[in-house]
């Protein structure tokens, strides 16, 4: 379910949040479903336990998950709708700014929106 990539850049507690965010929207897993357990999913990566409780801390504090002391965590009733919150609140404004940046930098409408389109072609592949 989950996979590391160790070329990459992204840190590998980023990589889990990221994939747990996708498998979510895909509905790979679904609101009420149990995340691996933090020491199986760290052996089975070949990571560090804390690199998971880590990643697991960031799903809770974006309102995906919910930990319940003695039994793991839990994607909660409302995580895909925590998620477009959390999404809408952090990644907007950044994507508006790459934008402006496009725009003040000469690019027209047109070419702003085709790269947007370029994203969303590379995007839509993945969940294929």
């Amino acid at each position: 379910m989950f996979t590391i990539d160790n070329m990459s850049r992204v840190p590998v507690y980023e990589q889990i949040v990221e994939q747990a965010e996708r498998l979510l929207l895909s509905g790979q897993l679904k609101p009420g479903d149990a995340m691996p357990s933090v020491r199986g999913l760290a052996t089975e990566l070949g990571v560090n336990p804390n690199t998971i409780q880590k990643a697991y801390a960031e799903l809770e504090h974006r309102g995906m998950t919910t930990s319940v002391p003695g039994r793991g965590s839990f994607l909660r009733e409302d995580a895909t709708e925590q998620l477009v919150a959390y999404l809408n609140e952090n990644a907007l404004p950044e994507f508006k700014n790459m934008l402006k940046g496009m725009l003040i930098a000469g690019a027209s409408k047109e070419e702003a929106l085709e790269f947007v389109r370029k994203i969303l072609d590379e995007l839509a592949k993945e969940f294929e």
